[in-house]
């Protein structure tokens, strides 16, 4: 297929750098950077997903829990800060 791509001018950069490393044609460089692309991007598809498991852990009393700044001076004192 034939087309017209603008380039910005970091990837055009990137890709003169491939063309010196390489010594191939304009069009195999571009084309083999794309498959490359796409194969890393299929493959971070396939990380399993991180799932955290939640729990309700209750209440204390006398706790604020409205506010960060008191519930961090109540459990851990001063030093907190």
């Amino acid at each position: 297929m034939r087309t017209t791509l603008t380039l910005d001018d970091d990837v055009a950069a990137r890709i003169d750098e491939e063309l010196r490393k390489r010594g191939g044609t304009f069009k195999d460089t571009v084309n083999d950077l794309l498959r490359a692309g796409f194969q890393a991007q299929s493959e971070t598809k396939k990380v399993k997903r991180f799932k955290a498991r939640v729990r309700a852990m209750g209440r204390r009393a006398g706790m604020d829990y409205d506010n960060i700044g008191d519930l961090l001076e109540q459990t851990e004192g001063s030093s907190h800060r």
